[in-house]
């Protein structure tokens, strides 16, 4: 059997009409039209559904009993067609995201609210973990879309790099508030707020300092930079801290922000991706909003960028 919705709107409204003609202005179709449908529908359920008398079409109990069944098939169309609709107008469907926490403070919430303001019926899964989970989630396609540290080359993420460049974080009423660049020479000695001994921004600390003969005094060893940067504000420590981080801390506090942020020579970077699942087509949402992402994240690594230059 193969029922048109085209056969199931003419049968329904000749039912509720009680007449072809009467069907057929309201559908704009001509009676002779209206008639071939019907007839055609017939044919597909395999009996009449009407008698024929003297041109008129008197439904019979099987009409009515089909009644029913067809109101809530062109129902269940019609909702159909325009959740398909919504979908493809990004009104509906839901959006998972993973991100790192240097993302989750402030950058993530940010541009998934000012992607959502006009599209109340989307739903959002925002969950924050630390890079390696991001990613596992990535590849297993858990997640629509994520963004972490960079992680090594695997088959099935898609991995788009973006640099943001390290600076260092220094109390404001500190003496290195007052100096431009920040040297390892200047650091020598001092305490140190750092994330675990193979983080890219700890070895790239680490390789500074030897370079240039000065001593790494780590006094703090933590997982992530915000809490590195809050013990700098209470001036325990200074640390060097990549600009998503710097970026969150000064959004967070506002005009209560205590740390200044300087360029540290030698330069630093944290390679930092928009991961997405490499065997699996994005929706039409996920495409729109990933778009949307790296965008703001272009944003992101100028503004980092910005904080390098600041007097």
């Amino acid at each position: 059997m193969n029922l048109s919705f085209r056969q199931l709107q003419t049968f329904v409204q000749v039912m509720r009409t009680g007449s072809v003609s009467e069907a057929g202005r309201a559908l704009g179709r001509t009676q002779p039209a209206v008639s071939a449908m019907i007839a055609g529908l017939e044919r597909e359920v395999g009996f009449q559904l009407f008698e024929r008398e003297r041109g008129r079409l008197v439904p019979k109990p099987e009409a009515h009993y089909f009644l029913e069944e067809a109101e809530f098939l062109l129902e269940r169309l019609t909702r159909s067609t325009r959740t398909l609709q919504d979908i493809g107008n990004l009104e509906k469907g839901k959006l998972r995201i993973a991100c790192n926490p240097a993302a989750s403070s402030f950058f993530m919430p940010r541009v998934l609210a000012n992607f959502l303001r006009d599209k109340p019926d989307i739903e959002a899964s925002l969950m924050m973990r630390s890079s390696p989970v991001v990613t596992d989630w990535i590849a297993s396609q858990q997640y629509d879309i994520g963004f972490a540290e960079t992680p090594e080359p695997r088959r099935t993420i898609i991995s788009e790099v973006f640099a943001l460049p390290g600076v260092c974080a220094v109390p404001k009423d500190d003496p290195l508030a007052r100096k431009k660049v920040i040297t390892p020479a200047d650091l020598d000695g001092k305490p140190m707020a750092m994330l675990f001994d193979d983080h890219s921004i700890s070895e790239q600390t680490r390789k500074a300092f030897n370079e240039a003969g000065a001593r790494l005094n780590k006094r703090f060893e933590l997982r992530t930079f915000l809490p590195a940067l809050q013990l700098v504000s209470e001036g325990l420590c200074y640390t060097i801290c990549e600009g998503l981080s710097a970026i969150s801390h000064q959004e967070s506090f506002g005009d209560q922000n205590s740390l200044v942020f300087r360029p540290f020579k030698p330069e630093c970077f944290l390679n930092m991706s928009l991961l997405t699942p490499a065997n699996r087509p994005l929706s039409l949402l996920v495409e729109s909003f990933a778009e949307v992402l790296r965008a703001e994240i272009k944003t992101l690594v100028e503004r980092a960028a910005g904080l390098r230059d600041l007097p």
